[in-house]
């Protein structure tokens, strides 16, 4: 890859497909590469327009718009980083040659969806997952909550953060789960999934890079890609949210080469280049697939303290095809800053007392709008122990207090 001069004949452009707080971070590391960064999204503001070159506005979904974007920015690389997308307009670039999409297409509407990942898993790949079900009413919720054996998750098939899943205990609860799924949903479907809880004892992020060799490593066409893995990432989620994360999450050597494998295996189903997020279920030894998203994750937030190169700078090095590096530098956590307010235009109280915490970081995201349970922004901390970086990051949080204007 030959990088260019932003905003010149030179310059490599990279288009986000969603410019919140994850693509924030990312623009941030190819902007420090020379890189030409247009930010969409579908309302003005959002966290990345406020450091990309340019950006638009657009309704994500409208297959007609999104392709007059692209067609008007001519990116050289796409890499989205919501649902909501009208995934076939990427499908017909990539097609064209027009533009690499990050990963793939395919893996974009694959991913963005929990019926495609979820088929590919457990039935192409054979890899060990929760039992689930897809439905399209309320009835068949209930019918499949009875067969699979309460308590299930609900969740929407295109949805993030949470948005839109509830556990029942109850068949007489499939009604108000059915409805609050749809009401969840990015895009308007009448699809859910039914997933059986697994035992498990925690939870982790695996987060999987895929980049290109130096040239004196390849040896052949097959063996021009590498896979890397990240630290485990231990997060405790609320209502399917993340609120807090660490790094590393301990697991027996055996469970650590089971998630690898795992990981391995969806990864290069998928293809193409960059950092996915892994989410696994661990139970002593056993690892369970859960979900993956081709791009760096919200629990990863906690890497800005924990290791040489961010998830965000290993995606846009992996991206631009340059080296990576995924040593563990320290220990450390992340916890959500919450809005806990409905308003535009929010302040923020206390950061120099959180900042006062030994180690802790903060990340304000910028977002124009707040409202109770909207991520605002994420505090980090380091310590000898995860206990001790758990504490301070839960420490500096609290500390930060949204007000209004």
């Amino acid at each position: 890859m030959r990088i260019g001069t932003p905003l010149s004949d030179t310059a490599v452009r990279v288009m986000l497909l969603g410019a919140g707080e994850l693509g924030k971070e990312v623009a941030i590391e190819l902007q420090r590469l020379g890189v030409e960064v247009i930010a969409v999204d579908r309302y003005p503001n959002a966290p990345a327009m406020q450091v990309a070159h340019r950006s638009h506005v657009i309704p994500m979904t409208d297959p007609q718009v999104l392709n007059g974007v692209i067609m008007a920015e001519a990116p050289h690389i796409i890499v989205p980083e919501i649902e909501a997308i009208a995934t076939e307009v990427l499908v017909a670039i990539e097609a064209a040659g027009l533009a690499t999409v990050i990963p793939t297409a395919r893996a974009t509407q694959l991913t963005m969806n929990r019926e495609g990942i979820r088929r590919l898993a457990a039935e192409e790949l054979g890899l060990p997952t929760s039992p689930y079900a897809f439905v399209e009413s309320a009835a068949e919720l209930a019918e499949a909550a009875h067969r699979i054996g309460l308590p299930v998750f609900v969740k929407p098939v295109m949805s993030s953060s949470g948005k839109g899943q509830s556990m029942i205990e109850a068949i007489e609860d499939a009604d108000e789960a059915w409805a609050y799924a749809q009401s969840g949903g990015r895009v308007e479907t009448a699809r859910v999934i039914v997933e059986g809880r697994i035992d498990f004892d925690f939870e982790i992020t695996l987060l999987t890079v895929r980049s290109m060799r130096v040239p004196d490593q390849v040896r052949g066409d097959d063996d021009a890609v590498r896979t890397d893995f990240c630290a485990p990432i231990g997060h405790r989620q609320v209502k399917g949210d993340y609120v807090e994360s660490w790094q590393p999450q301990a697991m027996t050597p055996k469970a650590l080469a089971a998630a690898q494998t795992i990981a391995g295996k969806v990864t290069d189903a998928l293809g193409g280049l960059g950092v996915f997020g892994v989410e696994l279920f661990v139970k002593g030894d056993e690892v369970w697939f859960s979900e993956v998203s081709p791009r760096p994750h919200d629990t990863g937030l906690v890497t800005l303290a924990t290791q040489t190169m961010s998830e965000f700078a290993l995606h846009a090095r992996a991206i631009l095809g340059l080296p990576v590096d995924v040593s563990q530098r320290d220990v450390g956590a992340s916890a959500v800053i919450y809005g806990g307010i409905e308003a535009t235009g929010i302040a923020f109280e206390g950061v120099a007392e959180a900042l006062a915490v030994p180690t802790a970081d903060l990340r304000l995201f910028g977002k124009p709008e707040s409202y109770e349970r909207r991520r605002m922004g994420v505090a980090t901390a380091r310590g000898a122990t995860v206990d001790e970086a758990r504490e301070r990051a839960r420490d500096a949080a609290s500390r930060v207090r949204p007000t209004a204007a």
